[in-house]
Formats: C-alpha cells, structure tokens, sequence
C-alpha cells in the first residue's frame, strides 16, 4: 500500500477531479463505471510514495515492478485507459469478469461494477504482483470480492468450468491464447491490447459464432506480456562513423538481407514527399497502424543521442521501411503558410529514393482509402470457417489464428 501519508479531503477531491475530467473527455460514458472510479481510492494502490497529483493524472501510468535493467514490467495503468477498457466491456451488475494481470485497483473497479452477485477473477503471472494485490485488496475492503490468482493465463486455468461474461486484458499481447477463448461466453466481449506488428489497439472483441469481431478501439501502450505468450522484439543495430546506433526493431517479419544495411548511414540521404497534410493537434495514429499493415519491411525506429536523426527529432517519427541496401522513414515538413505539416520520408542507401517512394505510396493511399474510416478489426482463431478477405483487408498470421484490418470501402490500388 502507499503509506505516503494523505490528507482523505484532498485525495477524495482530486479524484472527484479525475473523475470529472474523464467524463468531460467522454472516456467515461456510463454511470456504473464513473460510480466505481469516484469510489474506489486509487491513491491506495499505486506504488509506495506516488504523490497525489501523480496518482490522479488522468494520462499518469504509475509503475509497479521493474526488471533488472529498470524496464517496467508492472505498472498501474493511466486512468483514462482503464476507464476506456471498462467502457469497452459493457459490464453490468451480477456479471463475470476475468482480468488478465493484476494489480488491484483495476480488478476494485471491476468489483464496484459488477456487484455482489457478480464475479471477479484477476490471473498474474509474478507472484509478487499477485501477493501485493491480494494484500492491497484485502486492506481496501475488496478481498472477499476479487480472487486473485497466481498463474500464466497463456494455459487454461483450473477450476473455471463456467464461461465469463467478460475478460480484460492488461498487458500488451501479440496473439489470442485460445485458453482466453475458452473461458469467454458466447457473446461475450473481451478487450484486449493487442500488439500488430508493433503497433497496439486496445480492441473490444465480442464473440460471434466461431470469430471474434471488434466493436470499438483504443490507441494506448502496455507492459508486454511475459510467459508463453510473450512474443519479443527482434532489433537490428546501425552504427554511424561516430559508433552510435540506429536501431530497427521488428515484431513480425523480418526482411532477408538486413547486412546490405552495413554503412547505410554513410550515404547521402534523400528524402520525398507526399503532398498529404494534416492540421496541428489532429492524431494520425491510423496512419501509423495503416503503415504497420500494409507496407511490407515495416519497422520502428530507436536513436542514439549524437546521431544526425536524434538532432532533428521533431521533425520524424519512429516508423521506418527497409527496401534491400535501404531504408526509410516517416517524416514531417512545417506548411509554409503554418498550422500543420506535410507527411513524408527520408532515406538513407544507395535506392534510398524506391525505400521513400514506397513510404509516400502507402501515405497517400492512407490519405485517399483509409483516413475518413475507423478500422475494423476481426481475429479467426484456428480452425475456424475464415472468409476471402479482400484487398481493403490486412491480414497478420498470429500463432494460434489471425488479425484481419480492414477500412472499409478501402481499395489497394496502391499496394
């Protein structure tokens, strides 16, 4: 528990701040859900000495345990993600919910909203999560309504035999384990971060027949899982002539060759642009998932302090593509008049000008196919009855079934 000592009137305030500011941003929508975050403390949850201000940040994720290099692996989420994923769930009173790591304060909302006829069940891997959030439960009143149980949610877990209504994941996952699928309810709705060739979408799946299709979407970032399911980076380094690094870090596919890359930051660079616009303070987070998806040699990008690219940071950002002895990124230009940017790439190798090409076709194709829709998603487990998908479709080979994305009425004249 955060023993850092609080004055009860200026915590319950700033929550009741929280809570207003989240209703105003519309990321809480129900009463049910902002009933639960005006009455469970969050203060009493967070790590050891969290400020109060800190505490009740609506966009403030607070860490919980980090690993041995300082890397988070448990945190308690930021507010305004916890209360979308509640949202997204549909929950109600005298329902079940599964939550898929723990941490306490998310699995008392749960029980808030679901009552004493319902049930809450929260699974976490790290017996020191676990034990902490059993404690913090038990000495906030929420012990008799939440087990909390010690296990890698990847495999089935023992003794559920009744399906949920609902299942909240809150880590970062790159596939659907099946044993998820098998405590989720016909019709039930599970909401879960997943990972999309590095990209994550908090989607809101619900369960129609022997497929999931999605129901809503959030853009947000999470711990990754750890376990069986867990699914690492594969990050490939280029050195300047100075010996710092531009790293490349790829999810799924990797592209054959990457040791043409060798000196590729020694060439000259060259750059291209696309025309498309966008207005400042508008997200284009669509764009960088649409990119993700649909442009083959797709990778992030990590910089070194001293290299050119750490020098002009606000003027890219870390979504790149490698085309043979090449690569390119995506980059911005301020619009002469102001106001907003124009979407482009730059690239370093000796086809430097194809690797930039391929990032401004996929720019503008956003722009004229994909930018005035939502996407949609749908997971097909294995074994289930998949359709044709069609070109507005995007399709990622998960492990145990697959991703679709599509924007409909998307074409792919660009592809």
């Amino acid at each position: 528990m955060n023993t850092l000592r609080h004055d009860d009137a200026s915590a319950a305030k700033l929550r009741d701040a929280l809570v207003d500011t989240l209703l105003a941003n519309k990321m809480i929508t129900s009463p049910e859900v902002e009933r639960a975050f005006r009455t469970v403390p969050r203060h009493l949850f967070v790590a050891e000495g969290t400020p109060l201000d800190v505490t009740y940040n609506v966009d403030n994720s607070v860490a919980i345990k980090r690993d041995p290099d300082g890397v988070i692996i448990s945190s308690t989420s930021a507010a305004y993600i916890q209360a979308r994923m509640i949202e997204q769930a549909g929950l109600t009173a005298g329902m079940s919910v599964l939550e898929i790591g723990s941490g306490g304060f998310n699995a008392a909302l749960l029980a808030e909203i679901v009552g004493p006829a319902g049930r809450v069940i929260s699974v976490d891997i790290d017996p020191d999560v676990t034990d902490r959030a059993r404690e913090l439960l038990e000495q906030t009143g929420y012990g008799n309504r939440v087990d909390v149980v010690l296990a890698d949610a990847e495999n089935p877990l023992p003794g559920l035999h009744e399906p949920f209504d609902a299942i909240l994941v809150t880590v970062g996952a790159w596939d659907l384990a099946p044993a998820w699928l098998a405590h989720l309810s016909e019709g039930g709705t599970i909401v879960v971060p997943l990972r999309m060739n590095g990209l994550t979408r908090v989607i809101g799946f619900r369960r129609e027949g022997d497929h999931l299709v999605s129901t809503s979407s959030e853009v947000a970032g999470f711990v990754p899982m750890q376990g069986d399911g867990a699914r690492d980076e594969r990050v490939f380094l280029l050195p300047d002539r100075n010996g710092n690094h531009v790293k490349l870090r790829f999810e799924d596919d990797v592209p054959a060759g990457l040791d043409l890359l060798d000196g590729v930051l020694a060439t000259e660079r060259t750059e291209a642009w696309s025309g498309v616009t966008i207005k400042n303070g508008v997200s284009f987070a669509d764009l960088h998932l649409w990119l993700a998806v649909f442009l083959p040699g797709f990778c992030k990008l990590a910089v070194d302090e001293g290299t050119e690219m750490a020098a002009e940071r606000k003027g890219w950002f870390p979504f790149g593509v490698v085309r043979g002895d090449s690569f390119a990124y995506l980059a911005v230009r301020p619009l002469p008049e102001g106001g907003g940017a124009e979407f482009g790439a730059r690239a370093y190798g000796v086809h430097g000008d194809a690797a930039a090409s391929a990032m401004v076709d996929q720019i503008q194709a956003w722009d004229s196919q994909g930018r005035a829709v939502e996407p949609a998603f749908a997971y097909w487990p294995t074994g289930s009855d998949r359709p044709e998908f069609g070109n507005d479709t995007a399709v990622l080979v998960k492990t145990h079934g697959v991703a679709a994305i599509s924007w409909p009425p998307a074409a792919s004249a660009a592809r």
